[in-house]
């Protein structure tokens, strides 16, 4: 028993020692300063008992340990290292508590470190100087610390677009993981921690210590005082599965080719055998019954041929009898008309003359739209409106001027951290030297003085500021704003004679992992925050390296983001003058070891002006060239004597003044409405007037050259008579046109709606003039050549002789040898097999002609904005800044307006979102979010004068600032209501300091439009950037990509500066399509009237012209010409000159009374093709020939070769594949016509011809 009761004695005071020991502390209040850390102390040695809490700490410690005054409030902490605890997890705080179970869990281990009565049991002493506790081992658990990290690991920094713990654990968020984020957290060099905290982590008992084990909370969990789990922003395992993106439809093939081509080449192959089937089967039956006494009754071709002497009316349709009778009227009207302008030339030429002045007259208030938004978008379009809101909500997008600089020298130096850790590989440009090579560079940028009005303007009077007036520095994102744009700070190093501990290369490593910091935690502690007041992200100041191996670069990218002004023209124009000197500048700055591309907002503008100028040239000897081609052409000299009197110079130069005059006209009724020009209608509209106004000349004169005059006409009469004849066809072709290019207005682009206004006036003035002032000019002309007078000098006279009137060479050769030849029976089926074949390809490569415009082509060859725009492809690693607007109208007062938007515990739209699917790089960054971390009772940001009620900045020490908000259950919850607006303007006011990183003046200043006197929030936008887009293809997929993503808020919508230029493309092809039937279907329905209601030729026409458009794009494809509004004008124009081509040719077929059709189809050829090949053909190639010799691009491609691609496929459509059909399926002949001719003509001369 005595045994027993001591035993149990012994047993007991095991217990109590054991205890007791659990109770004792390490350490308990704050002794002497820190040796290492400066203005931080060493804890106290205290290995006694735990000890009350002073009262006036209970507070501090619910509001950092929550949940932790372990029951009685006994702690191993007092007040005042409650305190420095609060201070030292500021920055934390700001940045972690966006998600509460990670803030729970942090704080659990730093509680337990300073405060916890059972200290003993997972921390030791290891190093007691004195009084001070100056190391300490602490144990902690594996399972805690990698419960802490998984909880943390997402947590977003909303202002910098990076996870927070790039900013917390020293290196890259990739980088970090559960054990070296603690390790640095506790180690002195983070500037923070005034003594070593050695961590040991295990989850089993080490040399009788328990590791701290607490209990921790997933991200995905609600904690106990009611916080919600984590954002989906904040916690990937919140999101639940990502949505899966659809996969690409894949290609259309047929046995692994594509699908298109495979279709058409059966089609081809099918078509080729039913036709030539036909055609031999034709042939061998016409062969037969040839030889029968019959053929001549059975010949299908020879309408006629039963009664061809003596047609009769009667026999004719009732159509056929109307198309003779309309046809007769408007014969009988230009008859009229011709003749009376031949006999009134005065009168004629000066009303016409008068009326061009008066019309012209409206220049002088012609203006020339060169705004590239004005040009190609409507204003009507979304993004044009999404412009126009942004611009009055947030300002214009800021100016750029940007550099990229690169270095011809190929070393790579190793940098070997001195604290460990594996060899870093830095490339030249990111050598020493080099930097502050590009450091002066900088400087001397920064240094510029431009005049404007005899005013000074520097870099600072237009910069970007977003800290003005606190700090006027500018914004500049380089890379050297890490070291504050100073020599002194690159060349900052802490080191002794035998090693250097930190330099320039420990600071750049951890400014690209964390740019935001404004203490680095090397030695040296430097801020990385630039000197503006904003972060300098990497991937926005360094090029060409791989992944995030910012040390890798190749590249230097510094911008300088300038004020853009919106309806003030003279701060605009002051910003012009600083980007001229700028750009002069540049272009003068020689460094044998810097390569630099650079660009400023002003550039392209300025080198569309220099190529528009320096074009004039070209454009000018190409209309030189095709003046010199009319005025020789139109003559039909008849021997080298008579060259002058045959000659007819003063009557092409005349043509081509009627032809500039209607263009001028066009321009100036325009103008007299308030419609702008383009450098389109300028560049393009000549040549299209020149082309359907040359054609119509070529064929008045040469019909005059060939006809013969009636023994009973005078001069008059003949010409009024050919113009009856002429006349017809001109007013079909040109009235075609006209209802096409009207029609091609109604579309929405504004650069192809003018050009189509314009166009379709310039064309019709032109017909008005050739048949009114330009047959009086024939007249005149006529007369002088019947009175033997020289042109130009008309009062010098040849001797009378007797004129022997013969044909023209290309005349003779297209009447005796082309159109017979084309015609033979064996050369046709060759023909439609050859153009059938072309557009058999050209229909099954419509689909790959790619849309968009590069935008180099828009320069000129020796443009320093091409080795720009080549090195933005190459280097650059981020696209545009894109903007998700909000519009005005959400509620943020309340939780609902506030779950729409905020990317924290209870998300929205902007979260919600599943980006990786898209050309958006980064989640936008929230002002929302921002504001609630900086408004928490927690936070030292958001406090006021109690005295005033005035903002108090986090940096200010001084009693009478108080917490915004209670440190109570509410005050921690978001703030809705009045008190949402109270302290919002506070934090939009707040610069960032080392106390508080979450001020938003600098990030977010422009992003909120607040109402007037703060009432209010009104519009705000999230920002962030596209991924790299290098060709035109990845802006229009970023655009369509943007407008694919799912926004609940009807208020919302993306926004880029680049949006308002590719939204054409999203419709271009359907714009296309659109423009190009309607104008099919106007010139079918004029054809169709003006033909004489004959459809089946209306339908000829517009056939053919369609295969020409279609070959168009087959071309398109070939030559490597992309689809755009430049390429879509140039379609409306083939569309328009298609009709010069084919109208002509078939009129002429439809009014012949040959007795067949090949010999109709020959005829029309012979008459009207000679006229249209030296007309428009021959004129035409002569002035796109010179166009190649273009220093634009633009020109070269769009200009050079979609003209010649025009000519070429119109000649050979018109020339060749035409009466071709024509001679297969043309109209069969109209007996009314016939009969008419023979009645018109009986008795005279002319009769015998009907047969020639």
């Amino acid at each position: 028993k005595h045994v027993r009761g001591l035993m149990l004695t012994n047993h007991g005071k095991h217990e109590l020692l054991e205890l007791v020991e659990a109770q004792h502390c390490v350490w308990y209040g704050e002794c002497g300063e820190s040796e290492k850390v400066p203005g931080k102390k060493y804890n106290c040695n205290y290995t006694g008992p735990p000890v009350p809490l002073q009262p006036q700490g209970y507070e501090l410690l619910m509001e950092l340990c929550p949940g932790y005054d372990y029951g009685d409030r006994n702690l191993c902490c007092n007040v005042d290292q409650l305190h420095t605890l609060k201070g030292s997890l500021q920055l934390p705080l700001q940045f972690l508590s966006r998600c509460p179970a990670c803030f729970f869990n942090l704080m659990n281990l730093f509680c337990e470190l300073t405060c916890s009565p059972h200290q003993s049991q997972f921390m030791v002493a290891t190093k007691v100087n004195a009084s001070n506790v100056e190391e300490v081992k602490y144990y902690i658990g594996q399972t805690f610390a990698n419960a802490m990290y998984n909880a943390c690991k997402d947590v977003e920094a909303p202002s910098s677009n990076v996870k927070a713990l790039s900013l917390l654990c020293g290196r890259d968020a990739k980088d970090c993981n559960a054990t070296n984020w603690i390790q640095y957290m506790f180690d002195i060099n983070n500037g923070q921690t005034p003594f070593p905290i050695i961590p040991i982590f295990s989850d089993v008992p080490v040399s009788d210590f328990t590791p701290m084990n607490n209990k921790t909370y997933a991200c995905t969990e609600s904690l106990e005082d009611g916080s919600g789990p984590c954002s989906c922003q904040d916690c990937a395992k919140a999101c639940g599965p990502k949505p899966v993106p659809p996969p690409l439809p894949p290609p259309w093939t047929i046995f692994d080719i594509d699908g298109m081509t495979v279709v058409m080449w059966i089609s081809y192959v099918a078509f080729l055998l039913i036709f030539f089937g036909l055609v031999l089967g034709t042939w061998c039956y016409k062969k037969r019954t040839i030889m029968s006494e019959y053929g001549p009754i059975l010949d299908s071709n020879n309408p006629l041929s039963l009664n061809s002497d003596n047609s009769d009316q009667g026999n004719a349709s009732c159509c056929e009898t109307l198309g003779e009778r309309f046809e007769n009227a408007l014969r009988t009207v230009f008859s009229t008309w011709g003749s009376f302008c031949v006999r009134h030339p005065g009168l004629v030429i000066l009303v016409s003359l008068t009326l061009v002045v008066a019309f012209s007259g409206g220049l002088i208030h012609m203006r020339i739209t060169t705004n590239p938004v004005e040009l190609w978008s409507s204003p009507t379009s979304q993004a044009r409106q999404d412009k126009v809101y942004f611009d009055s909500h947030f300002g214009p997008f800021f100016r750029t001027v940007q550099l990229i600089i690169t270095t011809p020298i190929n070393d790579t130096t190793i940098y070997s951290p001195y604290f460990g850790g594996s060899d870093v590989p830095f490339g030249a440009i990111l050598d020493k030297g080099i930097l502050h090579q590009v450091l002066d560079l900088q400087l001397e940028i920064e240094a510029l003085v431009a005049t404007y009005e005899d005013q000074n303007v520097t870099l600072k009077d237009i910069c970007l500021a977003p800290l003005a007036p606190y700090n006027d520095n500018c914004t500049i994102l380089s890379v050297l704003n890490y070291f504050q744009n100073s020599h002194s700070m690159l060349d900052h190093s802490i080191g002794d004679d035998f090693f250097i501990y930190a330099d320039y290369h420990s600071h750049f490593l951890y400014c690209v992992s964390a740019p935001a910091s404004l203490n680095d935690t090397t030695l040296l502690h430097d801020p990385c925050l630039g000197t503006f007041g904003g972060p300098v992200f990497p991937w926005l100041a360094l090029g060409g390296y791989d992944g995030t191996n910012y040390n890798n670069a190749t590249a230097l990218v510094i911008t300088f983001p300038l004020n853009n002004y919106l309806n003030d023209s003279v701060r605009l124009e002051r910003a012009l003058a600083w980007e001229k000197e700028f750009i002069k500048f540049m272009k003068e700055f020689k460094n044998p070891n810097l390569t630099i591309a650079f660009s400023a907002e002003r550039s392209i503008e300025d080198e569309i002006d220099r190529e528009s100028n320096s074009d004039i040239r070209t454009i000018v000897i190409s209309y030189v060239i095709m003046f010199i081609y009319i005025s020789l052409a139109l003559g039909h000299i008849q021997s080298f004597d008579r060259l002058m009197v045959d000659s007819k110079i003063s009557l092409g130069i005349a043509g081509i003044l009627i032809v500039l005059g209607s263009v001028s006209a066009s321009l100036g009724i325009f103008s007299y409405a308030g419609i702008h020009l383009t450098l389109i209608v300028i560049e393009v509209i000549p040549f299209l007037v020149l082309a359907v106004g040359v054609d119509n000349i070529f064929i008045i004169v040469q019909t005059y050259q060939r006809d013969e005059r009636m023994s009973h006409e005078e001069l008059h009469q003949q010409i009024g008579r050919i113009l009856g004849d002429v006349a017809p066809s001109m007013l079909l072709s040109s009235l075609s046109e006209t209802v096409a290019f009207f029609l091609g207005a109604l579309s929405n682009m504004p650069a192809v709606r003018t050009f189509s206004l314009f166009a379709g006036l310039a064309v019709f003035i032109d017909f008005l003039l050739q048949i009114s002032c330009f047959v009086s000019l024939l007249g005149l002309d006529a007369k002088r050549q019947e009175g033997n007078r020289f042109d130009i000098v008309c009062c010098v006279k040849l001797p009378e002789v007797q004129e022997t009137k013969t044909d023209g060479f290309l005349f003779r050769f297209f009447k005796k040898v082309y159109a017979p030849f084309i015609l033979k029976e064996w050369v046709r089926p060759i023909i439609v097999a050859v153009f059938v074949g072309i557009l058999s390809f050209s229909i099954a490569v419509v689909n790959k002609v790619e849309i968009g415009l590069d935008q180099k082509l828009s320069m000129p060859d020796d443009s320093y904005v091409l080795d720009y725009f080549g090195n933005m492809s190459e280097y650059l690693h981020t696209g545009a800044p894109v903007y998700f607007v909000v519009k005005d109208g959400l509620n943020y007062s309340s939780p609902e307006g506030q779950n729409v938007v905020c990317g924290g515990v209870g998300y929205g739209d902007v979260e919600k979102v599943d980006y990786g699917c898209t050309t958006i790089a980064f989640t936008p960054s929230s002002w929302i979010d921002d504001y609630f971390d900086w408004v928490k009772p927690q936070s030292t940001c958001c406090r006021y004068y109690n005295t005033t009620g005035a903002f108090c900045n986090a940096s200010v020490v001084n009693p009478s600032c108080v917490h915004c908000r209670p440190m109570t259950s509410a005050g921690k919850q978001r703030p809705v209501g009045e008190d949402f607006m109270r302290f919002l303007p506070m934090f939009l006011s707040d610069n960032p300091n080392v106390k508080c990183g979450k001020g938003g003046h600098a990030a977010y200043a422009t992003a909120v439009d607040l109402y007037p006197d703060d009432t209010g929030v009104g519009a705000t936008y999230f920002m962030t950037y596209h991924t790299i887009l290098k060709e035109s293809p990845d802006y229009i997929d970023a655009l369509k990509m943007a407008r694919a993503l799912p926004l609940s808020n009807m208020f919302s919508f993306f926004y880029s500066v680049f949006y308002v230029f590719y939204e054409q493309y999203l419709t271009i092809a359907y714009d296309t399509a659109l423009n190009l039937s309607v104008s099919l279907a106007a010139i079918f329905v004029v054809s169709t009237v003006l033909l004489g209601l004959e459809v089946w030729s209306a339908v000829l026409v517009s056939l053919t012209i369609a295969m020409i458009l279609v070959n168009m794009f087959g071309v398109m494809w070939l030559w490597d010409i992309s689809l755009n509004a430049v390429s879509l004008v140039n379609l409306v124009m083939s569309c328009g000159i298609s009709v010069e081509f084919c109208s002509h040719i078939v009129r002429a077929f439809s009014i012949s009374v040959k007795k067949n059709r090949v010999e109709r189809a020959e005829e029309a050829l012979a008459y009207m093709g000679s006229s249209v090949f030296s007309g428009i053909t021959l004129t035409k190639f002569g002035g796109i020939l010179i166009l190649a010799l273009s220093k634009s691009q633009i020109f070269q491609v769009f200009y050079f070769r979609m003209y010649l691609a025009i000519v070429l496929l119109g000649a050979t459509h018109g020339l060749i594949f035409l009466p071709v059909l024509l001679s297969y399926i043309g109209p069969s002949v109209n007996k009314a016509k016939v009969f008419a001719a023979h009645q018109r003509y009986v008795g005279t001369e002319r009769e015998r011809l009907l047969n020639y």
